[in-house]
């Protein structure tokens, strides 16, 4: 198999993450529900008379995947692929309070038209003229593993040379109120806001200096806390390696009563390696581990853990192989597997 290498990342989201030279220098503390992202200036960006007509999360999308691969200095991919847990919501409101308001009647489309889940990566290839391979995962909370795998797939099979990925979710004005009252009457809530973010990577099969490769990535469905054990011991075994070769692994904590998935997989097998959390700072969002990936890549390459990301006191170690794992209600499990 050809090997799959990381170019560039970049992320819009709740910290000072845009543009990327900066790694969680100034950490933005919250206390709040839902916080929006930290936008950047559209208009050095995306002409004012585009923006106008364009939502937060195609604003975001197009944003980070045009800077991602000028980090990248590529012109056109060969391939956009997108993930993204609920699309365009804010317009899927807007013309569903339309059909409300309006009894069903004089409905302009340009809403549902928008509030496709496909609006981003369609925006991005309109916008860079390109005609390549563009498709968009909808998976809840596996959205953006499911855009990695497809990437690494075209990519293996010799079908591209470099893929353009993303994760984007925008938060919406009104349904995450109806979401935020469900996890408060069933799951007594979570422990970090709802929020939202935009993050891209260049993948390739090219190995640049400085660049980290991605190994490996695996989703499963459902999985007591034991068959989790033993699939990640398998996943492992499938790269040739063990849990004493993770240096660090990233984990999706996020309060909610489905953590001790996180503390079991800790204590069972990565207690001596460095343990990082990351949604206090980027908040909970369908594709929120995206913010993970960039973070992860970021770790790799600085060889630096922040303190406010820290979870355990961990080893004074270089950090070569990095483990990220995340779910969503003790279901939809992934493990992304990096390297440096």
């Amino acid at each position: 198999m050809r090997d799959c290498y990381i170019h560039s990342v970049v992320s819009i989201s709740a910290q000072n993450t845009f543009p990327n030279e900066d790694f969680l220098l100034d950490v933005i503390k919250y206390n709040a529900k839902k916080i929006q992202a930290v936008y950047p200036n559209y208009k050095d960006f995306i002409s004012p008379v585009v923006t106008r007509r364009m939502q937060t999360g195609v604003k975001m999308g197009v944003v980070a995947a045009n800077k991602a691969l000028q980090i990248a200095k590529l012109n056109e991919p060969d391939a956009i692929i997108t993930g993204t847990g609920m699309g365009c919501i804010t317009d899927t409101e807007k013309f569903l309070n339309s059909i409300i308001d309006n009894d069903e009647t004089y409905l302009t489309p340009t809403s549902f038209i928008q509030s496709t889940h496909n609006t981003v990566g369609a925006q991005i290839a309109l916008g860079l003229k390109c005609n390549n391979y563009n498709n968009t995962y909808t998976h809840g909370s596996l959205s953006f593993e499911s855009a990695l795998i497809d990437a690494q797939l075209l990519l293996q099979e010799q079908g591209a040379r470099h893929v353009l990925v993303g994760g984007i979710d925008e938060l919406g004005t009104e349904f995450v109120d109806y979401v935020q009252m469900i996890e408060a009457n069933k799951n007594k809530g979570i422990g970090v806001p709802f929020s939202e973010g935009a993050t891209f990577t260049v993948l390739s099969t090219e190995k640049k200096e400085n660049a980290i490769k991605l190994q490996d990535i695996i989703t499963i469905s459902e999985a007591s806390k034991e068959e989790l054990i033993l699939k990640l011991e398998d996943f492992l075994a499938l790269n040739n390696m063990d849990v004493k070769a993770i240096d660090a692994i990233i984990l999706g904590d996020n309060g909610d009563m489905y953590d001790d998935y996180y503390e079991h997989i800790t204590i069972s097998l990565f207690s001596n390696a460095s343990q990082i959390k990351y949604k206090h700072l980027s908040g909970e969002f369908h594709t929120a581990s995206a913010f993970a990936f960039w973070l992860g890549i970021n770790v790799l390459q600085k060889q630096h853990i922040p303190a406010e990301v820290l979870k355990n006191s961990g080893e004074n170690k270089s950090i070569k192989t990095l483990l990220l794992y995340n779910q969503c209600k003790g279901k939809d499990h992934s493990f992304i597997l990096l390297k440096t």
